[in-house]
């Protein structure tokens, strides 16, 4: 096992190791709790989630801290817009975070500190940076002082004079440089403050990640993760600060995602063109939306459009329908040992070598694009294992039918996807697809039934207006020596 991740700081792949052997120590930047999430943040949720699920699959042991950031000038202006208290909004919108993400199948991270929880963290955090020199208190805020740290804007790749060159100090602001970033902020009338050697006041956003991650994780973490939009000013700001409180490397593997697009445009609150995952679930299966979100490598861009959740959702129904035949077909008794046919034999092959070529992909920088390419060639395999064993029934097939489905659905576990049983997935599936028809249950079986009475009196055009008929609503009918069945087409 060699995993390969690509590190945003030296911007090549590199081979993972961990500080200490067998233990990843990684954060990921959480939300600023006072809205519902969208699909942006569901993608860097989901994607975080599958690395989280290979490294422990890799047999790693991973301590996870994900934030909530719950004081900032965001929270704060939507509070006052609601005219309710800022610990209101906040609650009220983790708690949609929580069902958004149990909605997709998001494993909860092993800790989960919010800002205001550690203040006294924050603040012996930034009384270490002003005694090293790094930071300066002006008029009850404090600053850090990006000239005094040398290696400032190497994560983002900014050159630090030209960031600087025509830079303005804002009105209002006691800062030395246009580039100092604030650690600590003054406290305005009306808003929550905590008490610090500098006044009333509350953190800035950028201090409380460096603060929350080193207590829980150390001073040097394994990976830190986010979208591509924190690498600058966030994740720049937190290395200069953590990394001029110890004089250690802060993080060993910085790992972004890529952008979630709506015709090409960035999708954002500022922009006002997001889509929010309560929106998105309320019309596609959570396992459709993971899908798609992995669909694509995690650095590269990801448009979204109904039409590709759609997609993604029929390939689900795809590699359900496998799995569920297969293992009906495995629990069928069959005493026959006919001889395994060629076609038979090969797909039992690729099924065979099939987990180990998925997590090959996956050690190579967490490649779900090419990990899911892998798990549809076999899905594909095992349906034509399911229709030898179908046509050739042989209890020497039992035995790789189940194997098969069962190293489909481990694999898929990585991914978060296949994780119903088969039978109440279709099940809801085929409830779904007579509903967007405007039928029952009932109603179908009545067509069935007469449809089956006209192929008895030999009436084939009924037969076939009824069959075309249900077709034309994604309903398929299928005959055969038990009678008629029907699937969601």
């Amino acid at each position: 096992m060699n995993i390969k991740i690509y590190n945003s700081f030296t911007r090549k792949k590199e081979d993972f190791k961990p500080l200490e052997e067998g233990h990843v120590r990684m954060y990921v930047c959480g939300i600023t709790a006072y809205d519902r999430c969208h699909i942006g943040h569901a993608r860097s949720a989901v994607v975080f989630d599958a690395v989280v699920r290979h490294l422990r699959n890799r047999g790693f042991r991973v301590t996870f801290v994900r934030n909530f950031t719950d004081i900032d000038d965001k929270i704060i202006n939507r509070a006052n817009e609601e005219g309710i208290a800022c610990d209101e909004l906040v609650e009220r919108e983790i708690g949609h975070f929580y069902e958004d993400m149990d909605a997709l199948g998001i494993l909860r991270a092993d800790i989960e500190p919010r800002a205001t929880q550690h203040i006294d963290d924050i603040i012996a955090l930034i009384e270490n940076l002003i005694s090293k020199g790094a930071a300066y208190e002006a008029g009850g805020d404090v600053y850090f002082s990006v000239e005094s740290f040398p290696g400032y804007g190497a994560l983002s790749g900014r050159n630090i004079e030209e960031m600087l060159a025509g830079a303005r100090i804002a009105p209002g602001e006691l800062k030395r440089s246009p580039g100092d970033f604030a650690l600590w902020k003054a406290a305005k009338p009306g808003e929550p403050k905590w008490d610090s050697p500098w006044g009333h006041g509350r953190p800035g956003w950028h201090i409380e990640c460096s603060a929350m991650s080193m207590k829980y994780l150390g001073e040097t973490l394994d990976i830190h993760g986010g979208g591509l939009d924190l690498i600058f000013p966030h994740h720049e700001n937190e290395r200069a600060q953590s990394e001029a409180a110890t004089g250690r490397e802060f993080v060993r593997v910085w790992m972004h995602n890529g952008f979630v697009t709506i015709k090409g445009d960035k999708m954002s609150k500022s922009l006002n063109n997001f889509i929010t995952i309560q929106d998105i679930l309320e019309q596609y299966h959570p396992e459709a939306l993971r899908l798609f979100l992995l669909s694509k490598h995690y650095r590269s861009p990801l448009d979204y459009s109904p039409e590709a959740i759609g997609e993604n959702l029929a390939a689900l129904d795809r590699c359900y329908n496998a799995v569920a035949e297969a293992r009906r077909l495995a629990a069928m008794p069959v005493k026959k040992k006919r001889a395994v046919s060629e076609k038979a034999a090969a797909a039992i092959e690729e099924l065979e070598g099939f987990s180990e070529k998925f997590s090959q992909a996956m050690d190579d920088d967490f490649n779900t694009a090419r990990a899911i390419g892998i798990l549809f060639e076999a899905v594909r395999a095992l349906n034509r294992l399911n229709d030898q064993a179908a046509s050739k029934p042989s209890a020497l097939y039992a035995e790789p039918l189940g194997e098969g489905a069962s190293a489909i659905i481990q694999a898929a576990a990585v991914l978060g996807i296949l994780q119903q049983e088969p039978e109440a997935y279709l099940r809801q599936r085929n409830l779904e697809a007579l509903s967007e028809a405007g039928l029952d249950e009932k109603q179908l079986l009545e067509l069935i039934a007469s449809r089956n009475a006209a192929r008895k009196e030999k009436n084939w055009a009924e037969a076939d207006r009824i069959r075309d008929d249900l077709l034309s609503k994604n309903i398929v009918l299928q005959d055969g020596p038990d009678g008629t069945t029907w699937t969601a087409g």
